[in-house]
């Protein structure tokens, strides 16, 4: 009987692993946020429009915690321009606005913030 080499084995093992939790990225819906306020779960608003530098360069810092293992909350992408008044409710006054809740509570609110490293945190502070 031949032996796997080690490595091999191990690629093996990380394919059929379970996928540790991490950042998931979906266009917003209010079923999404009532579901996640509802079950007191983590989430966050990401107020975006197409036009916006700032947004841009947050959406790259999000994508790139994708892969992040613990980093186990939904990130809603509101579209600023259409959503007005989700707007009014939270009161956004401009798009670039992060806001992190636990259930229906603000965690963190960060304005026009593009550093991965502060972004990381508002939502780590939900968990």
């Amino acid at each position: 009987m031949r032996f796997l080499p080690a490595a091999l084995v191990a690629t093996v093992a990380l394919l059929f692993a379970p996928a540790a939790s991490a950042l998931e990225i979906l266009p917003y819906s209010a079923e999404a946020l009532a579901s996640a306020r509802a079950a007191g779960a983590p989430v966050a608003l990401h107020f975006h429009s197409q036009w916006c530098a700032t947004c841009k360069m947050q959406t790259k810092a999000f994508e790139a915690m994708c892969s992040e293992p613990g980093l186990d909350i939904t990130l809603l992408v509101v579209d600023f321009d259409e959503e007005r008044e989700l707007k009014r409710e939270f009161r956004v006054p401009v798009s670039g606005v992060v806001i992190v809740l636990r259930g229906s509570v603000e965690r963190a609110r960060l304005n026009s913030v593009v550093d991965p490293k502060e972004l990381r945190a508002a939502l780590r502070s939900a968990l």
